[in-house]
């Protein structure tokens, strides 16, 4: 989304065991679902599907590294036909649960360390973009704007959700500053909820050393699973609301 835009996407990453999930399916319109491979149980999964579609939010598969010892968040090098079938294996098991509660998988966001690796990483890029079109050439890949596997994607005729981040601080280049660097995770709801609107409404953020840098997103993502969490996204989103931000899932 560019300068004006009247309109934006809430997600945030659930079925994970941890968090709020209820009350953020109160407050989003999109939810990334874990798949198993970095947290959630089956019941778990099951449990989050039906609930997004009690709320009428979308559905989307958090697909991870087969890492659940570091919750996904660490690299591993992976060869194509194994990454591949991990991240078909992992789509295809989390729509199958949402089929059966009335939903479907419309879109695919990579987690963790896999998510941050594909910004930069040709190879894995092209897996997840594989996986994605093999499964279902009509699911959208969800990623930072600028990313290689965005790029590929768009090449491939996939659909594209570019996002931003809701709480996380932005390098100079627009890449996310990795977690455990000071001021890498904001914690003040207010300053959260203002960066937000003026994303949106801009298509500019401040970066972490001022500078304001360009962010094309559709979706904004609001961490279900860090101190305050629920405060921070309806701070957000009761801010989107008052400016006369529409906040919704992008027409299909």
């Amino acid at each position: 989304m560019g300068s004006g835009a009247a309109r934006i996407d809430l997600n945030a990453d659930l079925g994970e065991g941890i968090g709020d999930d209820a009350a953020m399916l109160g407050i989003v319109t999109s939810a990334n679902v874990a798949c198993g491979f970095h947290a959630g149980t089956p019941a778990q999964l099951l449990a989050t599907c039906r609930a997004a579609v009690d709320a009428g939010v979308r559905i989307g598969a958090q697909v991870s590294y087969p890492d659940r010892s570091g919750f996904g968040r660490r690299f591993m090098e992976m060869t194509t036909p194994d990454l591949v079938a991990d991240l078909v294996y992992q789509i295809g098991a989390l729509d199958a649960l949402a089929r059966s509660v009335g939903g479907a998988v419309t879109y695919v966001k990579p987690h963790g360390a896999l998510y941050n690796t594909i910004v930069h990483h040709e190879q894995q890029a092209e897996a997840v973009v594989t996986a994605v079109r093999d499964v279902d050439a009509g699911l959208a890949v969800m990623g930072l704007p600028g990313s290689e596997v965005l790029s590929r994607a768009r090449r491939a005729g996939l659909d594209t959700i570019s996002e931003a981040f809701a709480d996380r601080a932005y390098t100079p280049e627009g890449t996310l500053v990795p977690r455990g660097t000071d001021g890498a995770v904001l914690s003040d709801s207010a300053e959260i909820a203002r960066r937000v609107v003026e994303l949106v409404t801009t298509g500019r953020i401040g970066a972490i050393d001022g500078t304001l840098i360009d962010v094309d997103a559709g979706s904004v993502c609001l961490h279900g699973d860090t101190p305050g969490a629920v405060g921070h996204a309806q701070a957000v989103r009761d801010a989107l609301t008052a400016a006369g931000i529409v906040i919704g899932a992008p027409p299909a």
